[in-house]
């Protein structure tokens, strides 16, 4: 059944009751695997061109769920059913906490835009870890998104990301830092140099000591950053990946602006906002980390794709993996399906024969 004739009923909810409406679906879903395999079918788009290996992972497609959707884990075995290729589960804490007060989510339908100011609702990593642990099947990547606790002074930051770590390093596939949303006061600040490099150097010590003492590889650490950053912040974030010890393993670029366009003047809400006016920003930030990066560190696209178009022009930045979800709200699930089947067409039609030749082309 179309999400278009859903959406007007959801559309006519809170948008956090809608939310919460289809987490509850999602993980009523995760316990029927015969329901499922009929959504797989419907929604999966099996491509071995689609398919890569990064960071000995395997994914069999580019397309992502971004961090934000499923907070504490609760749909993740019903998530790969709606054909993504890897999802994101998070932002995690390490204790539970309840966010911002309500109402804190505003979507914005003619500017196909969505303002959060959720600042890390969730139960903590030990709910989340129950829950990863439980699942009965892991057919695809999953990564977690860390960040810190709204009443942890941000000088001992360092210790709520590495508490979360200690708890749930057994059950992701990447990790990913959250140090750029903009509703956690001060978070954003761990972006500068130094309180970076520290933050990054703590959390790769304890990666590669839970790695020896469980006697496993360690994590991929991907560092998420805000798209409001300038073009000097790019290139001293992007040498955290150079170097004889390099701190982060890749990027995700990027995180919700707190710019608001002058063309659309009804989006006044506070909060990160997301969705189609980001679209533009964030493929730019993606460009530059990649001409810094050389091409040679993989980088998470993320910002306003709601069509395959959006989706490979994020490729063409230099992304080598991308992630949705403000796309789902106004397109539904059917966007995973639409970008997959078009991703193929797009790099032929521009004489590129597969998609890491494509990554990369216009940056």
């Amino acid at each position: 059944m179309s999400y278009d004739l859903f959406r007007p009923l959801l559309f006519a909810l809170d948008p956090e009751r809608a939310h919460t409406l289809s987490i509850t679906a999602l993980e009523a879903l995760g316990r029927m695997p015969r329901s499922m395999a009929h959504l797989a079918k419907h929604y999966a788009v099996s491509d071995p061109r689609l398919a890569q290996n990064l960071w000995g992972l395997h994914f069999p497609n580019p397309v992502g769920l971004a961090a934000g959707y499923d907070k504490d884990a609760r749909a993740a075995a019903a998530l790969p059913a709606l054909g993504f290729g890897f999802i994101e589960i998070g932002t995690v804490t390490p204790r539970a906490q309840p966010g911002n007060p309500r109402p804190r989510i505003f979507r914005y339908p003619a500017s196909q835009a969505v303002i959060n100011r959720m600042g890390f609702p969730g139960e903590g990593a030990t709910a989340v870890a129950r829950r990863l642990a439980a699942l009965p099947h892991h057919p695809i990547p999953i990564g977690i998104n860390l960040g810190k606790n709204k009443d942890t002074p941000l000088e001992r930051a360092q210790d709520d990301y590495i508490a979360a770590l200690e708890i749930l390093f057994p059950y992701g596939d990447y990790l990913s830092v959250n140090v750029s949303s903009p509703n956690t006061p001060g978070l954003r600040l761990l972006q500068r140099e130094e309180a970076l490099g520290k933050l990054l150097s703590a959390l790769d010590a304890t990666n590669q000591r839970l790695a020896a003492q469980q006697q496993r590889p360690s994590l991929p650490l991907l560092l998420k950053i805000a798209p409001d950053l300038q073009g000097t912040d790019i290139q001293v974030i992007s040498a955290l990946a150079h170097g004889t010890e390099p701190l982060v393993d890749g990027f995700i670029a990027t995180n919700t602006t707190i710019e608001r366009p002058v063309s659309h003047p009804e989006l006044s809400e506070s909060g990160g906002l997301s969705g189609a006016p980001l679209r533009d920003r964030s493929t730019a930030v993606i460009a530059q980390l990649y001409r810094a990066t050389q091409g040679r560190i993989p980088i998470i696209g993320v910002g306003g794709i709601l069509d395959a178009a959006d989706a490979y022009a994020k490729i063409r930045a230099g992304a080598s993996l991308l992630q949705i979800y403000s796309g789902l709200v106004f397109r539904g699930p059917e966007l995973v399906r639409e970008i997959l089947e078009a991703l193929p067409e797009l790099w032929l039609r521009d004489g590129y024969p597969d998609l890491a030749r494509a990554r990369g082309s216009a940056a």
